[in-house]
C-alpha cells in the first residue's frame, strides 16, 4: 500500500509540472504566497520562467533579420532582490544598420488583502540610454515591486546582424525554475550551436516547411496611362526547430577571483557557419579559428590599415635616430604611441575612423592605437604582429567565432621571446598588460593571416613588500613609520587608482583603508616613472590597536594589515579560481613593547603549503629584549586553480585568517 502511494505521488507531480502553464498572465495566489524558493531558501528572486525565441526570417523590406523573443516572469522573495523587477537590453544603434527592441506585457502582480492586484508598466518606466555612438540600452523599472511580489514582460528584438543568434544563459544568479530556448532556422543558414557550462538542458528538434512570399511590382505606360502591375512568387523551404529546455537551474553565484562569472554559466551560442542561398553555391563562414582570424585580417579595416605607413614616418625616423640601442628604440615608439595617441574607450578589432585619421586628430579605438604601434614597430625593424584578444568582460573565447575577439594588443618577438604590448593604457609597460586584457589566451596574427595561440598571462609575480616600524606605548597608542614597495602589476594599478590624486586626498585614502588610522609624512617616489617600483613612506599613530585589561594589554602583531574575511564563502564552487597575475606580499613589522612589559604569550609561527604549489604562507614571530618582529608572507604562485581545488584554497584561507587573527599577550613586571 505504502509503494502504491508514493507511486501515485510520483505521478501526479510530474503530471502536474506536464500540465503546468509557462504564459504570461498566468499568476496564482500559491505563487504570490510562496515566502522561499522551495529548492534555494536563500534566493533573493528566482525565474519562475525564462523563455526566449530566436527566430531567422525574411522580411520584404530588409531582407533576411533575427527577430529575438524573450518572456519572463520572476518571483521576489527578499529586499535584496527587488532590482531582478527592472530589466535592461542593450542594442546597436550605430552606423546604417541597426536594432530595435520593444518591450510588451509588463506587470506587477501582488496580493492585496487575498485579492491578487495587477500594476501595469506605464510610460514613464520605460528610459532609453546611449551607452556609446553605437550602443544604446533600453530599461524598463517595473512598478509597485515589493517583497513577494511577481513580475512579468515580454520584449523583441529585431536585428539585421544574422551572423550570431543572442546567447542564451539557461542559469542565471538566481535559480531558474524552467528555461527554455528555441531558434528557427531556414535550410539558407547554417548555425553551429555551442553549449556552456556543467548543465546540460534537453534538445528537442523538429522540421517545418515555410513559404516566403516575394511581391514585385512595375509600373509601364500604356495608351498613355501609367499602370503598375502587381506579382508575387512563393518559394517553399524547411525550417528547422531547435528547443533546448532546462529545469531547475541552479544559481551561479559570483564569487571573488572570477574574471566573468558568465564563462561558466550553462548556455548556449550560435555562430552562422555558412549560407546556402537558392542559385547560389555553398559559402562557408567561420568554421576554425583560422577561418576566424583570415577573414579579421582581409578586413580593410584591419589588414588594410596595418600596412599604411606613411603619417608616421618623419616621427618614426626622429625616434629612431634619437634612440641608442634596440631596448631604447622600443620604449621610445612604445612611449610615443601612448602619449601622442588618447584611447577613445572603444573594444574594437576594427578601426573606426582609420589610422590616419586616429594618428592626426590623436584619439582612436584600440584597434587604430595598436596597429599604429605595431605598425612602426615593423618598420623601425621590430619583429612586430598584431594579437587578437577577448577582454574579460567580453568572456573567454571557448569556441571559433567573428564575435569572439573585441581587443587588439601588439607582440614584439626579440631572441624567441614575445613582448606584450598595449599602448591604451598610460601606465602600461612591456608584458604588463591592462587588467581588462588578462583573459587566458590571444591570437597572434602573423602577416599574411596565419596565427597561432599566444598566452596572455604572467608567470612572474607582482611584489608588495611592506617594512613597519613602530613603538608601543605603556598607555595603548602606537606610533611607527611605514615603507611598502610596489612592483610590476601592483604598481600599475597603484598609478591607476591614484592618477590625478592630491597628496590630502591620497592620505585620506589611505586613513580610509587603514580603519581611521591617523596617517602624516605621506612620500610616494617613482609615481610617474612607470618603469620602476613605487615606494610609498609614512608615518602613523593609533589609539585603537591595543586592548588594556589591569596589568595586560591584548594586540595583533598584524596591527591593522590583519586578513579577517575569507574570499572563498561557497559550500562549492563548480568554475575555477582565477587571478589576474601571481604575486607575493611580504609583511616586515617590528613592534618595540613598552617599558616594564613582558610578552606572556605571542602566536606560534607556521607554515602552510597548498598543494600542486598554487601558493604558500609563512608566518615567523620572535623576540629580541623589547623588540618583537614578525615576518608574514603569502605568495599565490598560479592564476588559475581548478574547481576541484576549491576546498583546498579554501582552507587555506580559513587557515591563514585564523593566524593573522592571534594576539600578543603582554604582562606587566
Amino acid at each position: 500500500m505504502k509503494n502504491k502511494l508514493i507511486l501515485f505521488l510520483l505521478i501526479a507531480g510530474l503530471q502536474f509540472i506536464n500540465a503546468q502553464k509557462y504564459e504570461l498572465g498566468e499568476v496564482t495566489k500559491a505563487e504570490l504566497e510562496e515566502k522561499a524558493h522551495p529548492i534555494d531558501p536563500t534566493a533573493e528572486a528566482a525565474f519562475l520562467f525564462n523563455i526566449g525565441k530566436s527566430s531567422v526570417e525574411y522580411s520584404s523590406t530588409s531582407g533576411f533579420m533575427v527577430i529575438t523573443e524573450v518572456e519572463v516572469k520572476i518571483k521576489i522573495y527578499t529586499k535584496e532582490g527587488l532590482s531582478w523587477a527592472n530589466k535592461e537590453v542593450s542594442i546597436y544603434t550605430g552606423a546604417n544598420e541597426k536594432e530595435f527592441v520593444d518591450f510588451s506585457n509588463a506587470v506587477t502582480y501582488n496580493l492585496v488583502n487575498g485579492s491578487i492586484e495587477k500594476t501595469k508598466l506605464r510610460r514613464e518606466g520605460e528610459f532609453k540610454e546611449e551607452t556609446n555612438k553605437y550602443w544604446t540600452k533600453q530599461k524598463i523599472v517595473m512598478p509597485n515591486v515589493k517583497e513577494g511580489s511577481i513580475v512579468e514582460y515580454k520584449y523583441i528584438i529585431k536585428s539585421p546582424f544574422i551572423s550570431s543568434l543572442p546567447d542564451w544563459y539557461f542559469q542565471k544568479a538566481i535559480p531558474v525554475n524552467y528555461s527554455e530556448f528555441t531558434t528557427k532556422i531556414p535550410e539558407y543558414y547554417i548555425y553551429n550551436a555551442y553549449r556552456k557550462g556543467s548543465l546540460f538542458p534537453k534538445e528537442e528538434v523538429s522540421k517545418k516547411e515555410k513559404t516566403i512570399t516575394f511581391r514585385d511590382n512595375e509600373r509601364k505606360i500604356t495608351g498613355g496611362v501609367l499602370l503598375t502591375d502587381f506579382s508575387s512568387q512563393n518559394i517553399n523551404y524547411t525550417e528547422t526547430q531547435t528547443k533546448f529546455v532546462l529545469n531547475n537551474a541552479p544559481a551561479i553565484k559570483d564569487e571573488n577571483y572570477v574574471t566573468n562569472i558568465n564563462n561558466y554559466a550553462a548556455g548556449v551560442q550560435h555562430e552562422l557557419a555558412g549560407s546556402n542561398m537558392p542559385g547560389a553555391m555553398f559559402k562557408s563562414f567561420s568554421i576554425t579559428w583560422e577561418d576566424v582570424v583570415k577573414n579579421i585580417y582581409d578586413n580593410e579595416n584591419f589588414g588594410g590599415e596595418l600596412n599604411k605607413t606613411s603619417y608616421f614616418e618623419d616621427d618614426l625616423k626622429t625616434i629612431v635616430d634619437n634612440s641608442k640601442s634596440s631596448d631604447e628604440k622600443l620604449i621610445s615608439i612604445f612611449e610615443f604611441v601612448k602619449s601622442n595617441l588618447k584611447w577613445d574607450g572603444f573594444h574594437s578589432v576594427y578601426c573606426d575612423k582609420g589610422v590616419k585619421k586616429a594618428f592626426k586628430e590623436k584619439t582612436g579605438n584600440v584597434a587604430e592605437i595598436n596597429l599604429i604601434l605595431v605598425s612602426m614597430l615593423r618598420n623601425a625593424g621590430f619583429k612586430a604582429d598584431p594579437v587578437l584578444v577577448s577582454t574579460q568582460s567580453n568572456g573567454i573565447a571557448f569556441f571559433p567565432s567573428r564575435t569572439a575577439f573585441n581587443y587588439v594588443i601588439a607582440a614584439v618577438e626579440i631572441n624567441n621571446q614575445y613582448y606584450l604590448l598595449d599602448a591604451t593604457s598610460k601606465n602600461s609597460i612591456p608584458n604588463k598588460l591592462p587588467i581588462r586584457a588578462l583573459n587566458w589566451t590571444g591570437r597572434i596574427i602573423k602577416t599574411g593571416g596565419s596565427s597561432e595561440v599566444i598566452n596572455l598571462t604572467n608567470s612572474s609575480p607582482s611584489n608588495d613588500q611592506l617594512t613597519l616600524m613602530c613603538t608601543l606605548s605603556e598607555d595603548g597608542s602606537v606610533n611607527g613609520k611605514i615603507r611598502e614597495i610596489y612592483s610590476d602589476y601592483n604598481a600599475m594599478l597603484y598609478r591607476d587608482n591614484n592618477a590625478g590624486l592630491t597628496d590630502e586626498s591620497r592620505l585620506e585614502k589611505i586613513g580610509k583603508r587603514y580603519n581611521g588610522v591617523q596617517i602624516t609624512d605621506l612620500d610616494v617616489k617613482n609615481l610617474q616613472d612607470i618603469y620602476k617600483p613605487i615606494t610609498e613612506s609614512f608615518s602613523f599613530s593609533s589609539s585603537s590597536l591595543v586592548d588594556k585589561l589591569d596589568d595586560r594589554m591584548y594586540f595583533n602583531p598584524m596591527l591593522f594589515f590583519q586578513v579577517e574575511e575569507n574570499p572563498f564563502k561557497l559550500e562549492e564552487r563548480t568554475y575555477p579560481v582565477e587571478f589576474d597575475y601571481p604575486f607575493n606580499e611580504t609583511y616586515n613589522i617590528i613592534i618595540k613593547i613598552p617599558e616594564g612589559y613582558e610578552v606572556e604569550s605571542m602566536p606560534e609561527p607556521i607554515n602552510l603549503l597548498m598543494e600542486n604549489n598554487y601558493g604558500g604562507f609563512k608566518y615567523n614571530i620572535s623576540q629580541n629584549l623589547d623588540n618583537i618582529q614578525l615576518i608574514a608572507s603569502l605568495n599565490i604562485n598560479a592564476t588559475l586553480i581548478p574547481s576541484q581545488n576549491y576546498n583546498a584554497i579554501k582552507l587555506f584561507y580559513k587557515e591563514m585568517i585564523k593566524k593573522h587573527s592571534e594576539k600578543i599577550v603582554l604582562k606587566k613586571k
